[in-house]
């Protein structure tokens, strides 16, 4: 038995096949350095729960064009009580990112979202009124690496987005100048943070639309947004990734709380990874 199985893509995908090949090696490495043994496997192949003392998801990417797989993937893994990193049900309740209404609910500074089962024009209109903005962003509930996330002007026609249920969102210049930070927390206890800036003229800060990364020392307010977040959130998190940026009232808030399969960059950790392994090896 492996002490980490790390479940990567489906091997229907190349290019996340392809890019995951050195992303589980930087994921690995602290962990080995421990002498723990890790192994991977597609996350959509079944998990046998004899094969790991702890299954990590960090890789189980395009679980967002599978959706109906994915939580057949999740309701087996709880039924066999396969020991998840993070838990199944949190893995399940962050899928949907009608989460960040909830934890506005709860107190959390939270970029003003709205939800609909479908995106109509009259939906599109009110949230401009409620927003009080001239740009919006819509994306999936369940999205991945921006896909189908769209901005749109008052007066325009949406083209493109998302078909089914959607957010709607504020567009937030600072996504262009300061950018989006992302803060880490391994056991709830910071580690590091990285500024991701979008490529001139657009909104999407991911590296493959041009996006720029850099490691970065977080102010104290963005530290304290964070830890609301996790606060409201309220679950037993070994690794969680908190994505913030600065609202139209300039205060940090937060855009995604990620804790299924977020890139932890750990190559900008001080202490390259061993925060990572330590939560990691708390839970075997």
């Amino acid at each position: 038995m492996a002490d980490i199985l790390l479940l990567g893509p489906s091997t229907g995908h190349a290019a996340y096949s392809a890019a995951s090949v050195r992303l589980f090696e930087r994921l690995a490495a602290p962990l080995r350095a421990r002498g723990l043994t890790v192994i991977s496997q597609p996350w959509t192949d079944p998990v046998d729960p004899a094969s790991a003392n702890l299954v990590l998801p960090l890789l189980a990417w395009g679980y967002h064009l599978r959706q109906a797989e994915w939580f057949a993937q999740l309701d087996a893994w709880e039924a066999a009580e396969v020991p998840v990193i993070n838990p199944v049900p949190t893995l399940r309740w962050n899928t949907r990112k009608t989460y960040l209404i909830e934890l506005e609910a709860r107190g959390a500074p939270v970029v003003p979202t709205r939800a609909h089962d479908r995106l109509t024009p009259e939906a599109l209109a009110a949230a401009f009124d409620a927003f009080g903005v001239d740009q919006l962003v819509v994306k999936p509930q369940i999205s991945g690496g921006s896909q189908d996330t769209v901005r749109v002007r008052r007066q325009e026609v949406l083209e493109g987005g998302p078909a089914g249920p959607a957010l709607i969102q504020p567009f937030l210049p600072a996504v262009g100048e300061e950018g989006e930070l992302s803060l880490f927390f391994f056991d709830g206890r910071f580690s590091h943070a990285v500024a991701k800036v979008a490529a001139s003229g657009d909104f999407r800060v991911q590296p493959q639309f041009g996006g720029q990364v850099s490691g970065v020392a977080p102010e104290p307010e963005a530290l304290r947004a964070a830890r609301m977040v996790l606060e409201a959130a309220d679950l037993p998190l070994t690794y969680a990734r908190v994505d913030l940026i600065r609202g139209l009232d300039h205060t940090p808030q937060l855009m995604e709380l990620e804790v299924i399969e977020p890139d932890l960059f750990l190559e900008h950790g001080h202490d390259h990874g061993a925060a990572f392994a330590t939560a990691v090896m708390a839970r075997l």
